[in-house]
């Protein structure tokens, strides 16, 4: 893992070690945390090869991403920093319509933190990338003073080879297309908050943080049409539709009643005062597909674990960009909107 070091760190690690800054630059401390921590979990040659840079064999059009980690705290139920970190910079590749294969990861310590949770996160992110099927294949670390970083930040890039033989962006939505949920929303943003806040709701909620890149490639190698694609990360589904139906310069219309939130997500967001349709969530996605594609769409995500619960909730139709309305069980509709700022911030 080609990296820049500025730290110490002693071996062998015990769990009440921490990261210290160092005076002096990188050297043997560099190399006993590379060997001891990262190299044992990113295995492969990219590595192994201790260049400045990764050389990446890719033929044909190709997707990238980047994106920065900040979540606070930095474990919660259902995932951490580094699965977090992992899963996102798969599911944007994956929203793209490509499959995703290398990704990089720089990382910003604080001095005092645990190498026995570095250890954890790092450990997580190898687990997380062999599940997905990428390469970790480069790197960077840094060290700043105590108080600077919240324990750890992470910034990862990604690449993957794009199969969709369409583009797959809002603009290629349609009148007509079916909305498509993958799974229940909320989880993820009242996991953490959870977690942040100590808060003790009777039934633990988990995030829903999981790779989506198999349930989208076998949409696409079935033939079905994607017009697009959208993961539902801060904003949550309300975001992410209003996101599109902007971009696309239509509108859309949903059912309340077919969008499925999980009764202690419902309750903590009561409590809160909350809207379920604006919780992040990191393992879920829409997708917008021809009427005639919509019955096969929902039988293959049906038969993935991640997307399992999928389900129609609406309709593109012709209207004012962007407007989105949902309609309640009792017949009455509201129109959906974005937020003007973060409802949780460092969910992410």
């Amino acid at each position: 893992m080609p990296v820049d070091f500025t730290l110490t760190c002693p071996v062998p690690l015990a769990g009440d070690e921490t990261i210290k800054v160092a005076h002096g630059g990188g050297g043997r401390a560099s190399e006993r945390l590379l060997d001891t921590i990262f190299r044992p979990v990113f295995d492969g040659p990219e590595l192994e090869a201790r260049h400045d840079g990764a050389a990446l064999d890719i033929a044909g059009p190709v997707a990238f991403t980047t994106d920065g980690y900040v979540v606070r705290p930095l474990e919660f139920p259902g995932g951490n920093i580094g699965t977090l970190a992992i899963n996102g910079t798969v599911n944007d590749l994956a929203m793209c319509g490509a499959r995703p294969r290398f990704i990089s990861a720089a990382f910003i310590l604080e001095e005092g933190l645990e190498t026995a949770l570095l250890a954890r996160i790092v450990t997580a992110m190898g687990n997380a990338a062999r599940a997905a099927d990428v390469r970790i294949v480069t790197g960077d670390l840094k060290v700043v003073d105590r108080g600077k970083a919240d324990g750890m930040f992470i910034t990862t890039s990604g690449v993957g080879t794009i199969v969709a033989k369409a583009p797959i962006e809002p603009r290629r939505t349609a009148i007509g297309d079916a909305i498509v949920l993958s799974g229940d929303i909320g989880r993820h943003g009242m996991a953490v908050m959870a977690a942040r806040e100590n808060l003790g709701f009777e039934t633990a909620i988990e995030s829903d943080c999981a790779p989506l890149a198999e349930p989208v490639l076998a949409l696409i190698a079935a033939g079905i049409e994607v017009h697009c694609l959208r993961d539902l990360t801060r904003g949550g589904l309300a975001s992410a539709l209003v996101e599109v139906a902007t971009t696309a310069k239509l509108a859309a219309t949903l059912e309340e009643s077919q969008v499925p939130v999980q009764d202690n997500v419902a309750a903590a967001c009561e409590i809160l005062g909350l809207d379920p349709f604006q919780v992040a969530n990191e393992g879920r996605f829409v997708a917008y597909v021809p009427e005639r594609d919509l019955e096969r769409t929902l039988d293959i995500l049906r038969h993935h674990t991640v997307s399992r619960e999928a389900r129609r909730i609406g309709t593109v139709v012709a209207g004012r960009a962007g407007r989105v309305a949902c309609r309640n069980p009792m017949g009455g509709s509201r129109v959906i909107d974005m937020l003007s700022g973060e409802q949780l911030p460092r969910i992410c």
